[in-house]
């Protein structure tokens, strides 16, 4: 069984590069098929537990990871329901369903959309995760493998931090190749700062609410096991504010004639805004992690 997901490419961000007077690389997960990086894990995950016999499956998002169990239900050839709150989009709708899943609106935020869909799976129609699950953070490291098998090592690499999947399968691929003194720049919007909040904490802390326009980075909680992994990663983490992650939407447009959503603009926007954190660094990675979540602005 062949994997789901696609090898990006890999390019040199001429732009990035001149504004910081260093290399900036891109790995351009908005190409994969589902749209975003969330397609690696996921299609992991599910042809995991197709082999153990999942005939279906069960998802509670209302972007990206929803649009990926989609289209891996659909290359399976077994159903998709995707548990979707409120808030989610008239557009990640009909995406999800013209991946010919079903969509069910429930909820007014992902964590009510994710208990309803708690109640719909079962050990033949499992639960797929959108950021916290081993089997992600597996599929999610492969990104890391590609970077090494293209025989590049920079020494910062940055990414945007939602609940923390991407993130916790980074630091898994830089174990996976001995990696671990590559610095990560974990990069949050202010208005749902929750890897932050753990930082500071010392352990997850469940935000009382979040408020941003990066819809996809607006999980109150990080997942546990990226708490603990950042403490043996050399992890920064910066915050940027909304209008700067819709600038840096702007500019990467300009630069690159390509749309990404606010929530990678985040990620986007600490290079722009040479932020403090990346400093140091000789040469840069972020990844550009897509998203249907894409705004005109």
């Amino acid at each position: 069984m062949s994997v789901l997901h696609i090898q990006t490419p890999l390019i040199e961000s001429r732009a990035l590069s001149a504004l910081l007077g260093r290399p900036v690389w891109l790995k351009l997960e908005n190409t994969q098929p589902s749209g975003s990086f969330k397609l690696r894990g996921i299609g992991h995950a599910c042809q995991w537990h197709v082999r153990q016999g999942a005939t279906g499956f069960v998802s509670s998002s209302g972007g990206n990871a929803g649009l990926a169990v989609a289209y891996c239900g659909r290359k399976l050839g077994v159903p998709v329901t995707v548990v979707v709150p409120e808030t989610a989009t008239a557009r990640a709708k009909e995406l999800i369903r013209m991946e010919e899943a079903s969509v069910i609106v429930r909820g007014a935020a992902w964590d009510q959309a994710h208990r309803y869909a708690q109640t719909l799976a079962s050990a033949s129609t499992p639960l797929i995760h959108p950021f916290d699950d081993p089997l992600l953070w597996a599929g999610h490291a492969s990104l890391i493998d590609e970077v090494a098998q293209a025989g590049l090592r920079p020494d910062l690499m940055v990414c945007s931090v939602g609940g923390g999947g991407l993130l916790q399968g980074m630091l898994t691929g830089l174990d996976r190749q001995g990696w671990q003194d590559t610095a990560v720049l974990a990069v949050e919007t202010e208005g749902a700062a929750s890897f932050q909040a753990a930082l500071q904490a010392g352990h997850p802390v469940t935000l009382s609410s979040t408020a941003t326009i990066a819809n996809s980075l607006a999980a109150a909680r990080v997942c546990d096991a990226v708490v603990q992994a950042a403490r043996s990663h050399n992890v920064r983490s910066v915050l940027v504010s909304d209008a700067q992650a819709l600038s840096a939407c702007q500019r990467f447009a300009n630069d690159h004639r390509m749309l990404v959503e606010p929530a990678c603009g985040a990620a986007l926007a600490a290079l722009y805004e040479t932020v403090p954190a990346a400093a140091d660094a000789q040469s840069v990675l972020v990844v550009v992690c897509g998203g249907v979540g894409v705004v005109r602005v």
